[in-house]
């Protein structure tokens, strides 16, 4: 008897999880009348920024513009450079040209996959204000010493944590390292609303103050604007839904590190390279992606077993379309470059069942063992 077919990611299943919580706080906000910027957005961000260890949190309506605010809150202007990387969702570079900003990009480091800090001296240039630093796949950056280069120099760091919610170096929370960090709560995300959401963190009140403005239409009296703004408020059903979800956050993403922990187990880190474990870091496993020299080969073995796959991404930034040949640094990045000849993301998610992991664990184990060393091309 075949199983069924296994998704690689799976938002209606967190909702079938706390499906009656999520019902109720719906249907409470429903008949409360008051939809935008109400309570329940007061008492996420509240709850939100006391889950980081931040002082302020500003919810916004998704996490492109959340990187776009807060580059914007903390004074970049347009025309300012900021150096980032490509190996990121498309999203972080659009958000840096939405805010009027220039991208400027630095190769990885190929076991972190993160921006390689060693890099970023050599990029800065007399237009250089800003790094936003990306926490890749779950994967924290190395934000000690991407924020002392950063002092060294006068520059202001934004941390890209769409993919790390709650993620840690030494203890510490990523988003609090920085002068401000931008969240995704997209549906997949480790913490995902039912639709588009995102915020700002930051222990500055002014920067915070100015989000809030910025948020809406530039006001700080309401009708009036004092500065250019835009619309971008969260709302209260997806603020209603987050704050369900928010207290399991820290258990969903102990299991995923689980469910990583047994697919590492299941390879053998010639044919299929696990990701790489950093020390002093804890990885929240937002992707499980591994290297395969063979890709093609293992994602459709994987799925004639009921294994769905993904590729996070098909192309870096650098190489797509809208980006190619007019950023500067894409013509050096060779760790880029390799690595994404090579990647591919299995299932991840805290509802995967047992039965679900060993079937993909199995799958994985089968594939490795039916390449002999002469066919392992690294």
């Amino acid at each position: 008897m075949s199983m069924p077919f296994i998704p690689v990611a799976s938002p209606l299943r967190q909702y079938e999880s706390h499906k009656r919580a999520i019902d109720e706080a719906v249907a409470k906000v429903l008949h409360s009348g008051r939809y935008i910027l109400g309570e329940e957005v007061v008492c996420f961000e509240r709850e939100f920024a006391d889950f980081l260890g931040s002082r302020h949190c500003v919810t916004v309506a998704n996490g492109t513009e959340a990187l776009c605010l807060a580059l914007q809150a903390c004074g970049v202007c347009p025309g300012d450079e900021v150096i980032t990387v490509s190996h990121t969702a498309v999203a972080t570079v659009a958000a840096i040209e939405l805010a009027g900003a220039v991208p400027v990009f630095i190769d990885i480091d190929p076991c972190s996959r993160c921006m390689d800090h060693r890099m970023i001296e050599n990029a800065l240039s007399s237009k250089t204000r800003a790094i936003v630093p990306v926490h890749i796949y779950g994967q924290p950056a190395r934000m000690h010493e991407i924020c002392e280069i950063a002092r060294r120099h006068g520059l202001i760091v934004v941390e890209d944590c769409a993919q790390a919610c709650g993620a840690r170096i030494s203890n510490r929370k990523v988003g609090t390292f920085g002068h401000a960090a931008a969240f995704s709560f997209y549906p997949t995300k480790n913490l995902g609303a039912i639709g588009d959401g995102g915020c700002v963190v930051t222990d500055s009140p002014e920067v915070s103050e100015k989000l809030r403005a910025l948020r809406e239409y530039g006001w700080k009296d309401r009708y009036i604007s004092s500065e250019k703004g835009m619309n971008s408020r969260l709302d209260e059903l997806q603020a209603a839904i987050l704050r369900v979800k928010l207290p399991f956050l820290d258990k969903d993403n102990t299991r995923r590190r689980a469910i990583a922990e047994r697919y590492s187990h299941a390879v053998d880190n010639l044919s299929i390279i696990p990701p790489c474990p950093v020390p002093d870091t804890d990885h929240v496993m937002h992707l499980y992606v591994v290297e395969c020299s063979e890709r093609h080969s293992l994602q459709e073995f994987l799925k004639e077993r009921g294994v769905g796959t993904a590729l996070h991404y098909p192309k870096a930034v650098h190489q797509q379309g809208a980006y190619q040949g007019r950023i500067r640094g894409s013509e050096s990045l060779p760790a880029t470059e390799e690595l994404y000849e090579r990647i591919l993301s299995l299932p991840m998610y805290p509802e995967l069942s047992d039965t679900e992991v060993e079937n993909i664990c199995v799958a994985l184990a089968d594939w490795c063992s039916s390449r002999s060393p002469g066919d392992v091309r690294m």
